[in-house]
């Protein structure tokens, strides 16, 4: 049975790596010419991203190229003093098992489990898929495939071409996102340093095996910016109008826009399918159901997601439609928590009001004042708030290979 996946970011070198587990013939199509390498950002695995990552063999590998980042220094716009935070003792109140790890990286270690096993189409993209199964691409001829699989992010190919355009489809949450690659001008090690201010928060940290650093900007608007996601020069005025005069030092880290290094700026925003599949087609991912980048614990959903589709087919014998209705039970209820999650996380993260920023910075005083033990406890009596993603089952598919 031929698998099409679409994507060789998080999602999709996951899927294809258990489908080929499951016997099934995989192709990957990546429209980057390469592995992307964009600078990227920190994303969270947690508990049950983490035991996926260990049944693949490859857990120590991210564990080596955890960013290492353990304390925060805070800034509250108008205050004198700095607060500090001991992100450790936050991370174990989240989650008995985290890592937080560079996507770059991330992406890189679930291509290589997989590799030897998956034909990789890179420099190439999704141009039509037809109700049989016949795909056109850009540049290699067209090939019939059983199964297509969009897991090519939130603003993918192939749920445009199956779906119809975005509008209609999203919904967003009020807030902006912006990363950028610079040189460390500040020497950190293990620390991140965050400006906070109503309605804008932003930060700078490094990796333990990074030269650089990375600068994360979050800010709050009502209505969505006018720009295009592909128009680099507006994004970046957009973000230099939005961080004006916060700090001397962030204006540091905004001239560095100026700069080389990697720059990614999207709004913070969900998909609201009622439905990932169609047809021979189904999404995985961000590409099916973000609950928003940044604040949803969309890349624990992500490797969740492609270890269930994955599962899933294989207990259908690679019956699509079987699948495809079991997949979306297993993981809907899942998608729906995380969007709520990440609704409130958003408005958390990014303080209206000086009340709020004072709140939000009071808060990691507590838990850092907290024995780590009396914050886990307290943390798991909600399962739906800052532990959901740790409530989140890994299901066992004990199936015979397809042949």
């Amino acid at each position: 049975m031929r698998i099409l996946v679409s994507g060789a970011s998080i999602a999709g070198p996951v899927l294809a790596y258990w489908l080929t587990r499951y016997g099934f013939d995989v192709t990957v199509v990546e429209r980057a010419p390469a592995l992307r390498k964009t600078g990227g950002h920190a994303v969270d695995l947690f508990r049950p991203a983490m035991e996926i990552t260990e049944r693949m063999g490859v857990l120590p590998r991210v564990e080596a190229l955890a960013t290492g980042t353990t304390r925060m220094t805070l800034y509250r716009e108008g205050a004198r003093r700095p607060v500090r935070v001991d992100l450790a003792k936050i991370f174990q109140a989240t989650s008995d098992r985290h890592v937080e790890v560079m996507r770059d990286d991330l992406s890189e270690i679930y291509y290589d489990a997989g590799r030897d096993d998956v034909e990789y189409l890179f420099g190439d993209s999704v141009t039509a898929i037809s109700p049989d199964g016949e795909v056109t691409f850009e540049h290699a001829p067209p090939r019939r495939f059983d199964v297509v699989v969009g897991a090519d992010g939130l603003h993918s190919n192939v749920r445009r071409l199956v779906f119809g355009e975005e509008a209609g489809l999203t919904k967003f949450i009020g807030a902006y996102l912006a990363v950028l690659s610079l040189p460390d001008p500040l020497g950190l090690d293990g620390e991140t340093v965050m400006h906070l201010g109503p309605g804008r928060t932003t930060g700078i940290y490094s990796a333990r095996h990074l030269d650089e650093a990375r600068a994360v900007f979050l800010f709050r608007r009502d209505q969505e910016l006018d720009y295009h996601h592909r128009d680099v020069p507006r994004q970046k005025q957009l973000l230099r109008a939005a961080f004006a005069g916060l700090h001397p030092q962030v204006d540091g880290w905004l001239a560095e826009l100026d700069g080389p290094g990697p720059f990614y700026f999207d709004s913070i925003t969900q998909l609201r399918l009622d439905t990932w599949s169609r047809g021979r087609v189904t999404l995985v991912g961000d590409a099916g159901y973000c609950p928003g980048p940044a604040v949803g614990g969309s890349t624990s959903l992500a490797v969740l997601g492609a270890y269930v589709l994955a599962g899933e087919l294989a207990a259908a014998g690679g019956d699509h439609e079987r699948a495809f209705a079991a997949y979306e039970r297993e993981m809907g209820e899942l998608v729906r928590q995380s969007r709520a999650f990440a609704a409130g996380a958003a408005r958390s993260l990014i303080p209206a009001s000086r009340m709020g920023v004072w709140a939000l910075a009071r808060g990691g005083q507590l838990v850092t004042a907290l024995p780590a033990g009396v914050s886990r406890a307290l943390a798991k009596l909600n399962t739906g708030g800052v532990r959901m993603h740790d409530s989140m089952r890994v299901k066992d598919y004990a199936v015979t290979p397809v042949g």
